[in-house]
């Protein structure tokens, strides 16, 4: 298995609930380097360009407001097998489906307010990475910048 990258981000109820400490501490100890990281605020207009895939879905509208609600913590995260290995730590998207011990039965309020997102493939994890951070802003080990 290869190393690569996945992206995730710390959604706002997370933020607000104080959780970011945790899950950041959930991912290290899951392996994951973070080689990018920022937190920030998603405009209505950045939320929906982001979530643009889900345009037509009936929920579209709702979760644009959700994410742009408050501040998110965005990161590009990095260990082999990255993409799958995540979805795995943050556990399913009903936080009810969730596996003990993953993130988003530990933290998430509801299948909205399901703490995180994380990428569900390399193609998307590189596009959502590039979303949010230029090359020069995601490090390798030996600190020197990388493409995304």
């Amino acid at each position: 298995m290869a190393k690569n990258r996945t992206f995730t981000m710390i959604k706002p109820c997370a933020v607000k609930n104080g959780h970011i400490g945790a899950i950041l501490a959930k991912i290290n100890e899951a392996g994951f380097r973070i080689v990018a990281m920022r937190m920030t605020r998603l405009s209505k207009s950045q939320a929906e360009a982001f979530y643009g895939v889900h345009k037509e879905r009936p929920f579209f509208n709702d979760l644009v407001g959700f994410m742009s609600s408050g501040p998110v913590v965005a990161a590009i995260l990095e260990k082999e097998n990255a993409v799958e290995d995540y979805r795995k730590l943050i556990g399913a998207t009903n936080p009810e489906n969730a596996e003990e011990g993953t993130i988003r039965k530990l933290y998430a309020e509801s299948m909205q307010n399901n703490a995180v997102h994380g990428s569900d493939s390399d193609e998307n994890a590189a596009l959502e990475g590039r979303f949010f951070f230029p090359a020069n802003e995601c490090f390798s080990v030996e600190g020197k910048e990388e493409l995304v």
